[in-house]
């Protein structure tokens, strides 16, 4: 019976008031809404200790390259002192060979003339075998023009042939690679006397 006394309300007067109190609720929702985030700065603290730490990877970067550099240069310094130490290394390898021949013909007893001759020949064509391979040349000049470059003048001597021309070779000259590494030893012509 209570509920009959109460007074009823107008379906149309709550529809108001539930959109007024909706309107009202959006306009503070409204006013609550957060405000575009602006960026902070990061704090002068901040920004110390991040340059601190980059300065110290840049250090350590650096350390590592020189030290690796160091490396390098000592690497260099031992192959260098490797390749001076071993350079004639496949050369003497080749002369083994001609000396194994010299101390074979040697030991050969009751040998003619005739055997160590031929022996000697095969062992000569051994060395210029191995010269051949090594790019030495002879530089033996006989009858060219002298060259200061190449020969080395032992004396002058009168010859029919023309001035500063290789009379008699007295040592066989040798090059390596285009490179004197003897030069020949020669008689040569000089002038005549008028």
């Amino acid at each position: 019976m209570t509920e009959l006394n109460r007074p009823q309300s107008d379906p149309t007067e709550l529809t108001a008031a539930t959109d007024e109190t909706s309107a009202s609720e959006a306009k503070v929702n409204e006013d609550k809404t957060p405000e575009p985030a602006t960026e902070s700065m990061p704090s002068l603290e901040q920004l110390l200790k991040k340059a601190e730490l980059d300065a110290e990877e840049h250090h350590d970067a650096w350390l590592r390259a020189k030290a690796d550099a160091e490396n390098i240069r000592k690497r260099a310094q031992i192959d260098i002192a490797s390749a001076h130490k071993y350079a004639v290394e496949n050369f003497s390898t080749e002369l083994l060979a001609v000396m194994d021949s010299l101390e074979a013909a040697l030991a050969v007893e009751n040998a003619t003339v005739e055997n160590f001759k031929s022996g000697m020949e095969l062992t000569l064509k051994q060395l210029t075998t191995v010269f051949e391979k090594f790019n030495i040349k002879v530089i033996n000049p006989e009858g060219a023009k002298f060259d200061p470059h190449l020969h080395q003048a032992m004396c002058t001597v009168n010859s029919d042939l023309a001035p500063n021309t290789v009379v008699q070779v007295m040592q066989k000259g040798y090059v390596l690679n285009d490179r004197v590494i003897r030069p020949a030893l020669v008689s040569v012509s000089k002038a005549g006397e008028t």
